[in-house]
């Protein structure tokens, strides 16, 4: 509150905002931020999250108050319109959904995709065909009845998986038509398109909680602009997703016998150089600063992002 008023000297007399917060938390445990609290609690956590370049002017940042959405249905709803607004034409905005709040009577939403937009891996007798890291997420959507498209490929979008107290674990599709995705080019290399791999452009992290002032919101998608680095070097070259950086040093001759000939630094070079040429040419945002993705540090009493899951989304 001090934060905000200090930053919002017209907020009103800070006081009485703090007298009467004190009061609603006698009353019932809890409180209610206003719309402009929100957004400013919002604005500095995405600021402070690590996940967004140090270019996104964190005071525009769109804060989208949903807080009276619970269901799932309607999440998922809203999940793909922040998609589509945040995709911007391929002029990506930097934005954050808020969704309803934990209270000490009843838990708000959860989203358990680590981002609204992941693409799924299949395990075969031929190895896996998609992205490694989330073969076990497809399995567990399978059992839940979600269907993958009768001719697997490596770019199926996953459902979004959305809990909710009253309802449990409910799946949504994500509509094709929602994810702005590029395919991807080499500008010296003419047989990369003959790949067919593609990206899509907004990194919508998902499985979040927001902090701001003693108030968690457990559902809080927030973007800003990916990194050439995050697509290339760690998505599509690494071993661990989709691993085509062998595919990639095979092509270009590179002897993979020993790691000392720094194959796979410039194999990450030739897939970020694709990626970067990819999204100038299809006129989307895309930064190629690695310095970035910097940890994440909560100030004290101040709003942050906190993960919900061990290790770092990509």
């Amino acid at each position: 509150m001090r934060q905000f008023h200090e930053a919002r000297p017209k907020a009103g007399d800070l006081t009485q905002r703090l007298a009467k917060v004190r009061s609603e938390i006698a009353a019932t445990g809890t409180y209610r931020h206003t719309p402009a609290e929100l957004a400013f609690g919002a604005r500095i956590a995405v600021r402070e999250s690590g996940w967004c370049p140090d270019s996104v002017p964190w005071r525009g940042v769109l804060v989208r108050d949903l807080r009276g959405i619970r269901d799932a249905a309607e999440v998922a709803e809203e999940c793909v319109r922040h998609l589509r607004m945040a995709a911007g034409g391929g002029q990506v905005r930097p934005m954050v959904s808020v969704f309803a709040p934990d209270t000490p009577w009843r838990a708000g939403p959860r989203i358990r995709n680590d981002q609204l937009v992941r693409y799924a891996g299949y395990r075969g007798e031929q190895g896996v065909l998609g992205d490694r890291r989330f073969v076990d997420f497809a399995t567990a959507a399978a059992r839940q009845g979600w269907m993958s498209p009768a001719e697997q490929g490596p770019f199926d979008s996953l459902p979004l998986v959305v809990e909710t107290e009253h309802e449990g674990i409910r799946l949504h599709p994500v509509p094709r038509a929602a994810v702005l995705e590029v395919p991807l080019a080499h500008p010296d290399l003419p047989w990369f398109a003959g790949l067919a791999l593609r990206w899509h452009a907004v990194p919508v992290i998902s499985n979040m909680r927001l902090h701001i002032g003693g108030i968690t919101y457990p559902a809080a998608p927030f973007n800003g602009v990916y990194m050439a680095k995050t697509i290339g070097e760690d998505v599509l070259a690494d071993d661990a997703a989709y691993g085509y950086g062998r595919l990639m040093a095979e092509r270009l001759g590179l002897d993979t016998s020993t790691e000392r000939s720094l194959w796979r630094q410039r194999v990450a070079v030739e897939f970020n150089r694709a990626v970067l040429h990819s999204f100038d040419r299809a006129g989307v945002s895309i930064e190629h600063a690695p310095e970035a993705y910097l940890p994440a540090v909560e100030p004290s009493g101040g709003p942050a992002f906190l993960r919900q899951t061990r290790g770092r989304n990509r």
